[in-house]
């Protein structure tokens, strides 16, 4: 396992301090403020650590309240709202200089036979002989913030690949779809939960983006506002962090200073492990007079 995935595991592990209440680290990936992903992965562990291990989350809707220091740990209380014959439901609440900065209600349910269907998964390049963003952001350190370079072109623990890339630093007008392959960039434990947190974490990377693709805006513009404002998760079956997964992404709607953004994730064969839905703030700063 890599440094950089053993501490973000590590992160998303959390520590128990009483009953039904938890307390995670948190780290800076250079962003204005906590990252999103990393609020929404230790929300579904803390949610998770109180359901008997026969359920496992197959939905998560939270929404961000409050902008998250990345200085400072984050704690976790969890409501134990209900317990029926075949589903659970938690309700977490985020919380840092006491206010709540991030509410999440998870549901979890047994395996059930059922009947079932799919979406089919686009037909894009396999992740072999593709750059990882870290490779295509290399090419243009030099404009990179010296404070943020180590942060941005340093190890990461998920290793991303562009299907098709846009320059964030020239960013054309392009249609609002994106796809992109991710796995874990080195081994994972056998449990399949910590496989959903990790999950979880990674897809909040680039669906707001996919919003601004339409505009020719990116997020390294320095006058644009950028922050998650909700986000919904779908779980449809078993996943593994450590093989390749397709992020296929579309925006089908930006307005209000609002971008709206939907994505599925398949497995190499085609199976569709997970769905999201993701709205974003996308404000234009107004120079100062």
């Amino acid at each position: 396992m890599s440094r950089v995935l053993n501490d973000l595991l590590a992160l998303l592990e959390l520590e128990p301090i009483e009953e039904n209440l938890f307390r995670g680290r948190s780290q800076d990936l250079g962003y204005r403020q906590l990252f999103g992903g990393q609020v929404l992965g230790q929300s579904l562990s803390a949610a998770s650590k109180t359901v008997e291990h026969a359920r496992h989350a197959h939905s998560l809707h939270g929404y961000f309240l409050r902008p998250g220091d990345a200085t400072l740990p984050v704690v976790y209380t969890v409501d134990r709202v209900r317990d029926g014959g075949s589903f659970s439901t938690r309700r977490v609440v985020a919380i840092q200089k006491g206010q709540p900065i991030f509410t999440m209600m998870a549901s979890f349910q047994g395996e059930e036979p059922g009947a079932s269907h799919q979406a089919t998964m686009p037909q894009v390049s396999g992740p072999e002989g593709l750059p990882t963003d870290i490779e295509l952001l290399s090419r243009h350190a030099d404009r990179i913030p010296e404070r943020l370079r180590e942060k941005f072109l340093g190890d990461k623990p998920i290793e991303m690949r562009p299907v098709d890339y846009v320059d964030p630093f020239a960013p054309h007008v392009a249609e609002p779809r994106k796809a992109i392959w991710f796995r874990a960039h080195g081994e994972m434990p056998s449990d399949p939960q910590v496989h959903k947190y990790l999950l979880t974490y990674a897809s909040d990377f680039n669906l707001i983006s996919t919003a601004m693709l339409p505009h020719g805006k990116s997020f390294m513009q320095p006058n644009l506002q950028i922050a998650s404002l909700d986000h919904a998760l779908w779980f449809h079956g078993d996943l593994r962090m450590n093989d390749w997964l397709l992020y296929s992404m579309a925006s089908p709607w930006a307005g209000n200073a609002r971008g709206l953004a939907y994505g599925h994730i398949f497995t190499r064969d085609g199976r569709m492990v997970a769905s999201v839905a993701q709205e974003g703030l996308v404000r234009e700063k107004q120079a100062a007079k």
